[in-house]
């Protein structure tokens, strides 16, 4: 076989400090090329006169600095006429420099496989030359670009071998010269970026082969890509210009059913990534993504001119190429990559991530399954702990599950689904009970929220916040407290007792779901908190922005939550803000959230200031106890039902106060005890104030009692092994306090599995509207219903949660109290009549119903028995009913709706996480995964 004659071209463009490398490489070659060539696309740093220098001046061409790198090797072809039939063309960058044996070991594997026609070599960062940059490249159906590699990996050789690949990179590349004649060489739709792939796409359909031959070795510094030299040949931003052609030349080269696929494909992942570009605060990387895919779409006509242009072969090559494509699930695994990558905090950048590129034989029929990824997960001591507490809860709330409807205590029996919540939250007039037209509690809305991504069933949403609030509880713990106690077996300890402290089990027991949001959100503002005091200054402002979101969805639940945090961050703030600068600034942006987000809700509980004691549901005097026991603070129960007795607490409290004879970290011991002491005290005064002729509950109070008091433990616990290797007395010592820790836990998982849930919250709740009244007042009419010595005015159904809520007009209300008390008592009168006044047409007693009471009712004349058994009675109105009018809304409840919701979406933007900063330019090296070739 005749020996192969190689034309060795170098295009450069401001180049000149990566030239001179390139050059000295190229004449070191132990095979050295028969015709070298040099093209200057007008650069200004010397390139051109360096290259006259190295190749002689009549070997250098000088193009205008508009002249991409396939124009630069046409031209070098047109003035080179072929000299012979088996020759090369070996490409080369002025910022790659080729091993000395690359061009040699490039043509031994071409000898060897007479069918491949391009070759490339292993590709090698220019400073850190250990590090891979490429092997090869394929894509997925998106056009996204994968290398196979790890990030920052090493070679050790781990992919050696010369392999078929779908592509490589022009940085290097040997390609035959006939072929590339034949196909048109580097298409000019692509000036930068891409045109490689679309080049070996094209040789591939044409019955050729593409190889990386990894025994060939070049160094790179992707100048371009990086931003290290201004880009001329376009004006287009670069991450722009590389996610169009990336688009383009996938659905160029695809067969038409699949190209299909790929567009609907694009036009979803280039949705979701604009959203996160937006939420991760990188609107530029967002304007590209939608501005690379509107500028295809807008042209469709030049898609079917490439498409026509690349007809020949593309059905056929398309069965020995498909293999070669990113599987779907390395695709998917990118999408999850970039999700994780945004909730991180790095921002959502795309990665290469470890993503297919070899043959399914070099790789034994592709990826394998990542069986070890999920079983490392399952490991990990947070997901255990999650697990643990969701079968410890699942075991305690046995008798809540599968009932029909959840509800009792608190939580009004739970009905109607998200559109039902989304429209009373948004109505100007409320055509319920007796009307009103007072704005809906905030907490409807979050509850909305969050049951539309329960798929619109608000049961859903409500047992995963309530019933789970144990595991949520745990899990929030946990991760909240991962840069705050850094040893894991602490860390979790402290999680599982925050978990299962009486305050959960109270409040399930209740029904309190406002309790039980807030229980699951505290951990997170203590380490929002410690964020905004002792972060760096946009960390902190972010936590600023986030705790402001997050204390304003707790203070919707429990108003109480947000004087009990404002206490601490205004302390916080003044020991804190003349040490820290920003800190001010910080915490007021925090505080300030919430009541921008919650007005005009907020305004109402500030002109009735007992409503600030209570929270989300009814306010049952039957929930709170009459009076607490002296231990039952210190202990951390705040009373009422399903409570445990203080002994099961009691080895968290002696654990705290061992903890005071500590002789180091004091501070830590000393903030700990203060923030517990704050809560405790706060409980004992919420716990003494009645309002509506009951006590406050003081759960909350206490939730902020029990994190100081563990947080100061898991601080401290490290101190106790050391005391356990002194040996003796401390020893001992040290043995009881550990036992007295890990007795809460166990002592509390193991009573609430026990003795279940003990409460009025039932999985059986009946439906406060008899089925009798419900269908007899679809007209529009009211039904009284009675309980004992309370009362309220339903239309038609049973209340939503948040309907008990909305204030009423007090003159109505009293006169329809007074005429329900009257009609009950059997006065007489015009009771009936006022009742029918204000639109009630129907009498229902929940059972048991006292003979006394049906028989004074039976014997009134406006009074017509309906029904009467063991579930309840119903007794129609003889009167002649007056229907509610429905009352004009205020001019600003639309208006301040859509503020609200613009308001709670830049305060969630200000919130999220953005990128970490780094060296590089913005958004460039991470958006852009590392386009192959210098342009």
């Amino acid at each position: 076989m005749s020996r192969p004659l190689v034309t060795a071209i170098v295009v450069a463009h401001d180049g000149g400090r990566w030239l001179g490398d390139t050059l000295r490489a190229l004449a070191g070659q132990s095979r050295r090329p028969e015709r070298v060539a040099g093209v200057d696309n007008g650069s200004r740093d010397g390139s051109a006169d360096l290259l006259a220098q190295t190749l002689g001046a009549s070997n250098v061409l000088t193009l205008p600095r508009s002249a991409s790198f396939g124009d630069a090797v046409a031209e070098v072809l047109d003035r080179l006429p072929p000299c012979g039939q088996d020759e090369w063309l070996w490409l080369l960058h002025d910022d790659c420099a080729p091993d000395r044996r690359a061009l040699e070991a490039l043509l031994m594997a071409a000898e060897q496989d007479p069918k491949a026609a391009v070759l490339g070599p292993k590709l090698r960062d220019w400073l850190d030359r250990r590090r891979l940059l490429e092997l090869g490249v394929t894509v997925g159906l998106t056009g996204r670009r994968d290398t196979g590699l790890e990030p920052r990996e090493f070679d050790q050789g781990q992919h050696d071998g010369t392999r078929e690949v779908l592509s490589v990179s022009t940085a290097g590349m040997l390609v035959r010269r006939d072929v590339w004649e034949r196909l048109g060489g580097l298409d000019p739709l692509f000036p930068l970026f891409r045109d490689d792939l679309d080049l070996c796409w094209r040789v591939r359909n044409a019955g050729h082969r593409v190889l990386a031959v990894t025994s060939a070795v070049a160094w790179h510094a992707e100048a371009a890509a990086r931003r290290r030299r201004r880009i001329t040949v376009s004006g287009d931003h670069p991450r722009r210009l590389d996610r169009r052609n990336a688009m383009f030349v996938v659905m160029a080269n695809l067969p038409f059913r699949v190209m299909v696929w790929a567009l609907l494909r694009n036009l979803a992942g280039s949705a979701l990534r604009t959203l996160l570009f937006l939420v991760g605060k990188q609107p530029a990387n967002a304007l590209d993504e939608m501005v690379a895919l509107g500028s295809i779409l807008a042209h469709p006509f030049r898609l079917l001119k490439a498409r026509r242009a690349r007809r020949e072969g593309r059905k056929k090559g398309f069965i020995r190429i498909k293999r070669l494509l990113t599987p779907p699930g390395a695709a998917y695994r990118r999408l999850t990559d970039m999700v994780q990558s945004f909730l991180a905090g790095a921002g959502p950048v795309d990665s290469a991530g470890r993503h297919h590129h070899a043959t399914p034989e070099d790789d034994e029929g592709g990826a394998p399954a990542d069986t070890g990824a999920v079983k490392g997960f399952l490991r990990r001591p947070g997901v255990v702990l999650m697990i643990a507490l969701a079968v410890i809860s699942l075991a305690a709330e046995r008798s809540l599950l599968g009932g029909d409807r959840l509800g009792g205590g608190a939580l009004v029996p739970v009905t109607g689904g998200a559109g039902d919540l989304w429209r009373f939250y948004t109505e100007g007039f409320h055509d319920i009970g007796l009307g009103s037209t007072d704005w809906a509690p905030p907490y409807v809305a979050l509850l909305a929220l969050a049951s539309t991504l329960a798929l619109g069933k608000t049961w859903l949403a409500v047992s995963v916040l309530l019933l789970g609030s144990v595991p949520l509880a745990g899990a929030s713990a946990y991760l909240a407290t991962r840069h705050v106690i850094p040893a894991v077996p602490a860390r979790a300890w402290a999680a599982g007792t925050y978990a299962l402290l009486p305050v959960a089990t109270g409040a399930i027991a209740s029904g309190r779901l406002g309790t039980a949001v807030v229980f699951v959100l505290v951990p997170v503002y203590a380490a929002l908190g410690t964020t905004l005091l002792s972060g760096e200054r946009r960390r902190a402002r972010r936590a600023a922005w986030a705790l402001g979101l997050l204390l304003a969805v707790g203070t919707a639940f429990v108003p109480l939550v947000y004087p009990l945090f404002a206490v601490l961050g205004v302390l916080a703030a003044v020991a804190y803000g003349g040490v820290r600068r920003g800190v001010v600034t910080s915490m007021v942006i925090a505080l300030a959230v919430p009541v921008a987000l919650l007005l005009p809700w907020l305004a109402g509980l500030v002109t009735d200031p007992g409503r600030i004691l209570l929270e989300a549901g009814l306010h049952d005097p039957a929930l709170v106890a009459a009076g607490l026991a002296p231990e039952s603070l210190p202990a951390l129960s705040p009373g009422g039902p399903g409570l445990p007795p203080f002994w099961v607490t009691a080895g968290l409290v002696v654990t705290a106060l061992a903890a005071l004879l500590m002789r180091r970290q004091r501070l830590i011991v000393a903030i700990g005890w203060g923030i517990t002491l704050y809560g405790v005290l706060a409980a004992v005064l919420v716990s003494r104030i009645s309002v509506e002729g009951a006590r406050a509950w003081p759960g909350v109070p206490l939730a902020f009692a029990g994190t100081g008091l563990l947080v100061l433990v898991g601080l401290t616990a490290h101190r106790l092994a050391e005391l356990r290797a002194d040996g003796g007395l401390r020893r001992i010592g040290a043995s009881l306090v550990v036992a007295a820790a890990v007795s809460t836990p166990i002592l509390a998982a193991g009573y609430w599995v026990a003795y279940g849930v003990r409460g009025p919250l039932t999985g059986h709740a009946p439906d406060v509207l008899p089925a009798l009244a419900a269908w007899s007042t679809r007209h529009g009419e009211r039904t009284l219903v009675v309980k004992g010595d309370a009362f309220t005015v339903l239309h038609g159904r049973t209340p939503l949660i948040g309907e008990a809520e909305l204030p009423v007009a007090s003159e109505g209300r009293s006169k329809v109290a007074d005429a329900a008390r009257g009609l009950v008592g059997g006065r007489g009168g015009t009771d009936a009549a006022t009742l029918a006044q204000h639109g009630i047409a129907m009498l229902a007693v929940a059972a048991p119903v006292p003979p006394a009471l049906a028989r004074s009712l039976d014997s009134q004349p406006s009074l017509e028995r309906m029904s009467l058994s063991e579930a309840g009675g119903l007794w129609r109105l003889t009167e002649p009913f007056t229907r509610v009018p429905a009352q004009p809304a205020d001019v600003l409840h639309a208006p301040w709706l859509w503020t609200q919701g613009v308001l709670a979406l830049v305060v969630l933007v200000l919130a999220m996480p953005g990128r970490r900063g780094s060296g590089a330019v913005e958004g460039v090296e991470a958006a852009v995964p590392m386009p192959a070739g210098v342009r």
